[in-house]
């Protein structure tokens, strides 16, 4: 099976055509798990590293953040919470707790003068470091994939959840604006890395939806979340980059908007809560599927169990292009690496065109 990087794979992968083989997708896999592949360990600073797994495993491209928030856990290394620790903590006793920086823990903007005072300006101050750094590094046929996103998440993370809903309808001008400030400052980010030629996609990383349905209204996110990613779609495909999304929970209620929305691929097709041959069927001719293995068959399955359920998820809806093999969310450190080796073969072994079912 052909391993060299191909980001054409991926491409024609999108408009439903068949490549050589079902390409391997993920907007994560923690250090850890890379480690254990090449046999060394892999840091945040290691960039050599990280592009030598993901070239080595199969993939045809390396993930680098460009936001605020990076995916996965929130992190002392998201912009947002250095910044956090810097400015509104520096003098503060609590700078040293974790839980006081942490959007998942602590809110910030309550009101208007929380809004005002907010560090707006040192936030805007994003890092594009390591897409300088990898540029040289990349093997033949491979791109960057710059993940961004979050302009829902971390607004309502800024709010608190709870104050957030409230102020929907307490508050709207004041939401509208913190959803403003997010965006503009994610939009910065967009036009940088748009000028990159070796950049062949965007993927925005933001969760929609509880495994029941989505966070708030459809006519909320219509108002307030999906205008954004609209524009940024469309500014991607007039430099004829893809746009991606990934979001957890259950957003068939969101489908059709998330396709008027210039959606390319959608990420994970999250296995608690949706069906991924439904999906195919309803809406596979105008989107790309990626994931659906589920982390907890990652975490405590069986290799031989993740191999059936590779196979068989490729049988289903991978024939005619359209789908990618990838994980229910991301690839943690807390999965078990035999089973991420299991996926990442079945892959290879079963993925090659046209599908025997």
């Amino acid at each position: 099976m052909n391993l060299q990087p191909d980001f054409e794979r991926l491409r024609k992968t999108v408009r439903h055509e068949e490549p050589d083989r079902v390409p391997l997708c993920e907007v994560l896999i923690e250090y850890p798990i890379q480690g254990k592949f090449l046999g060394r360990q892999v840091t945040q600073d290691d960039l050599g590293s990280q592009v030598e797994f993901w070239a080595r495993a199969g993939y045809d491209f390396i993930p680098l953040t460009v936001g605020m928030m990076s995916p996965g856990k929130v992190t002392q290394e998201s912009s947002i919470s250095r910044v956090i620790r810097e400015t509104m903590l520096k003098d503060s006793p609590d700078s040293r707790d974790d839980k006081a920086w942490n959007l998942e823990y602590t809110s910030f903007i309550k009101t208007r003068e929380d809004f005002e005072k907010f560090p707006w300006e040192l936030a805007s101050q994003l890092d594009f470091s390591k897409f300088h750094q990898v540029k040289d590094l990349l093997p033949d046929g491979m791109k960057v994939i710059a993940v961004s996103g979050k302009i829902f998440t971390l607004t309502w993370m800024l709010m608190g959840f709870n104050h957030f809903a409230m102020s929907l309808i307490m508050d709207e001008q004041l939401v509208a604006d913190v959803f403003s400030k997010v965006a503009e400052i994610q939009f910065q980010g967009l036009e940088a890395i748009l000028k990159m030629p070796y950049v062949g996609a965007v993927w925005v990383v933001d969760d929609l939806a509880f495994g029941n349905g989505p966070m708030i209204s459809p006519q909320a996110f219509g108002d307030h979340v999906f205008p954004w990613y609209r524009e940024m779609a469309a500014r991607c495909h007039q430099k004829d980059l893809l746009f991606f999304m990934h979001t957890d929970g259950d957003v068939m209620p969101l489908m059709e908007d998330l396709i008027q929305m210039g959606l390319d691929v959608l990420q994970p097709i999250d296995p608690t809560c949706m069906d991924i041959v439904k999906v195919k069927e309803m809406y596979g001719d105008r989107l790309t599927l990626v994931g659906n293995v589920p982390n907890e068959l990652l975490r405590s399955g069986a290799p031989a169990e993740v191999e059936q359920y590779v196979k068989n998820l490729i049988a289903q809806v991978a024939p005619g292009g359209g789908y990618c093999v990838g994980s229910g969310n991301s690839v943690p450190e807390w999965a078990n690496f035999d089973n991420f080796m299991a996926m990442r073969e079945a892959a290879l072994k079963y993925g090659g065109y046209p599908i025997k079912r």
